[in-house]
């Protein structure tokens, strides 16, 4: 965890505990804020120019949900975060945040004005307070943006070492096809009449194989180094999230992490009372996943439709939204009116399979990219030999 969660945790959850007279559980309380009656502060020229990375998402988030479940107000909650925290991007946004809670905005909308936080985040907090489920909503966030926040962490380490060693291959592979074999060409046409045609043919394979891998090692370098460079940060996030929606190899986790956030917004809606198509159309504003969305979408038309009806289990289970095995185990929880229960659960489901699917495509870059240095470096000697058993073949 970072340091600034750590610093929300030992320095807030006691503030948190001597509001305890506040009741519990939700996002306002009937007590007046004394944040309501501070100082606003005044704006800050450096507020958060670029949106804020994973981690400190998740901080934001962690921390509000402590707060409120004490009983604290949101406005208080957002001004307590900034208290005793260093001049960081996550201050910045909370302060700007409060001056948007304390002029009458929801925290959706004051999250939304700092133009800094995920569009994911933004969705389901709207939607946990339409629901009246905000705190759990903010736990949920903090979870994914904390596992997103590892996620990635782990990317920079499997990209950055291997990268390292690819931009030193580079340096040989060129000085080898750019200085030596040059050289040996030189000794070639030197001794241009006693050569036989086999020896002259193994310094041009030399040179195609000393060309070849000096051009895939330089593409493969460039690629790692930009991977290396944008997983730090989070617009280099997104566009690498962007990527491996459509890469073969991650897509399946990828879908699997969208149903997560279906099944996780259709809960908060569910849990809050509303009806079952409200549920199911918001949240399907929530997937940003095309393929999904699309199925979504046929199952909301299904239920609106009044020649139909379906309930929401049965266009789950009729448009392939969910695999048959979940989707009988939301057809039992809707028979036993714990429907938003079921979803919660399989939320969670979802979630880990997609972690745990991403943990392994992450793991196989590091290894796929030592073999490729490993070629490299064959491909090196190669290069270097061919020429001294064709000079060896044209001496013998």
């Amino acid at each position: 965890m970072s340091d600034t969660r750590t610093q929300l945790h030992t320095g807030h959850e006691a503030d948190a505990a001597d509001k305890g007279a506040a009741p519990t559980g939700g996002a306002a309380a009937p007590a007046p804020s004394p944040a309501a009656s501070a100082p606003v502060p005044a704006p800050s020229p450096a507020v958060a120019a670029s949106p804020l990375d994973g981690a400190d998402v998740a901080a934001f988030c962690e921390g509000c949900a402590i707060m409120l479940a004490a009983g604290i107000q949101t406005d208080e909650a957002v001004h307590m975060l900034a208290d005793n925290m260093a001049d960081t991007p996550l201050r910045r946004t909370c302060l700007a945040a409060y001056r948007e809670l304390c002029a009458g905005r929801g925290l959706a909308d004051a999250m939304r004005a700092t133009g800094v936080f995920p569009a994911y985040a933004l969705e389901l907090t709207a939607i946990g307070e339409r629901s009246g489920r905000l705190e759990n909503v903010l736990r949920s966030l903090a979870v994914y943006y904390d596992e997103e926040a590892r996620m990635f962490a782990k990317l920079r380490a499997s990209i950055g070492y291997p990268a390292s060693l690819l931009c030193v291959m580079s340096g040989i592979l060129a000085f080898t096809v750019i200085g030596i074999l040059p050289v040996f060409m030189g000794v070639y046409e030197q001794l241009a009449g006693g050569l036989a045609g086999g020896s002259f043919g193994a310094v041009q394979i030399a040179l195609v194989v000393g060309w070849a891998a000096l051009v895939l090692t330089l593409i493969v370098t460039a690629c790692a180094l930009a991977g290396a460079a944008a997983v730090r940060k989070p617009q280099g996030q997104q566009r690498i999230l962007a990527l491996l929606d459509r890469l073969p190899v991650t897509r399946d986790a990828m879908g699997r992490l969208a149903l997560s956030r279906f099944a996780s917004a259709a809960s908060a809606y569910l849990a809050s009372g509303a009806d079952s198509n409200v549920a199911m159309r918001e949240a399907t504003a929530a997937v940003s996943h095309e393929g999904l969305r699309a199925r979504l979408e046929s199952a909301l038309a299904a239920m609106t439709d009044p020649t139909r009806g379906l309930s929401f289990s049965q266009a789950v289970t009729e448009f392939g939204i969910f695999e048959p095995v979940y989707a009988r185990m939301l057809a039992i929880g809707s028979r036993a009116g714990s429907i938003d229960g079921v979803l919660e659960q399989l939320s969670a489901t979802f979630f880990d399979d997609a972690t745990e699917r991403l943990d392994r495509a992450i793991d196989a870059v590091e290894p796929a990219l030592a073999a490729l240095l490993t070629v490299s470096v064959g491909a090196t000697l190669i290069a270097v030999m061919l020429p001294l058993v064709g000079m060896m073949g044209a001496i013998g």
